[in-house]
């Protein structure tokens, strides 16, 4: 169970990666109806919340500060580790997030058996070798054995394992081994395709780079055609394109 000793801020975003609009969150103590906006406001103790760990964390950001030749106690930079320490928090709350409460039992017994595709699903990662940015869109679908799961959950799952340190490879792979075991489908298959800032602002520092990775289970894996109508259905434009 993830703890729920968390800053606000934190809190907001694990609960609304957890609950749907209206769900009640009495089980834990976090509010429902906490918003990013409420988590911002007081004192800067109650955003990036207290201890020893913060501490460090604030005096390792103004050691980088001083490393690269800045001055840490400058007007601009003054309140930057605490800014550092409380964005770290937020791109990373996804380790705080409970699966069963994001599932919440919104798996259905339904008597359908075709492939589900769920696409363009927007999402923002943190590479785990340099810790910059990587973003782009995921595409999951599963093959239903007489078990479906609530249409906005699987967006759910993608924020989950983004907001951690990730390598695109592992996130991929983690979405889909997370419904093949929640549902037990018939199949399950992940694309995705992002940007990464390592490669875009340091090193090969080649704009328009995209990385696409996938990962496939069962019949996605054994079956060409099956395999094949996941791809032809992310190559149809979206409606109102």
């Amino acid at each position: 169970m993830p703890s729920r000793d968390l800053p606000a801020n934190v809190k907001s975003i694990v609960a609304e990666i957890e609950t749907e609009i209206g769900e009640e969150d009495s089980a834990n103590g976090l509010s429902a109806a906490l918003t990013p906006a409420a988590a911002i406001e007081g004192d800067g103790a109650t955003r990036a919340g207290t201890g020893t760990g913060n501490r460090r964390l604030e005096a390792a950001v103004r050691g980088i500060l001083r490393e690269i030749g800045e001055d840490p106690d400058r007007e601009g930079l003054r309140g930057t580790p605490g800014r550092v320490h409380r964005m770290y928090a937020e791109l990373t709350a996804g380790y705080h997030v409970d699966p069963e409460r994001l599932i919440n039992g919104a798996v259905y017994d339904v008597d359908y058996s075709e492939m589900v595709v769920v696409k363009e699903i927007p999402f923002y990662s943190l590479c785990e070798h340099h810790l910059l940015p990587f973003f782009g869109t995921a595409a999951v679908a599963y093959i239903p054995k007489g078990r479906v799961i609530g249409l906005s959950k699987i967006p759910r799952i993608v924020e989950m394992y983004a907001r951690r340190l990730q390598v695109q490879e592992r996130l991929t792979q983690q979405v889909a081994d997370f419904l093949q075991a929640r549902l037990g489908p018939g199949g399950t298959g992940v694309v995705i395709e992002a940007t990464h800032l390592c490669a875009v602002m340091r090193g090969i520092r080649k704009p328009g780079t995209v990385m696409t990775t996938s990962h496939v289970l069962g019949l996605f894996r054994t079956s060409e055609k099956t395999r094949a109508e996941f791809f032809a259905h992310l190559a149809r434009q979206a409606p109102g394109t």
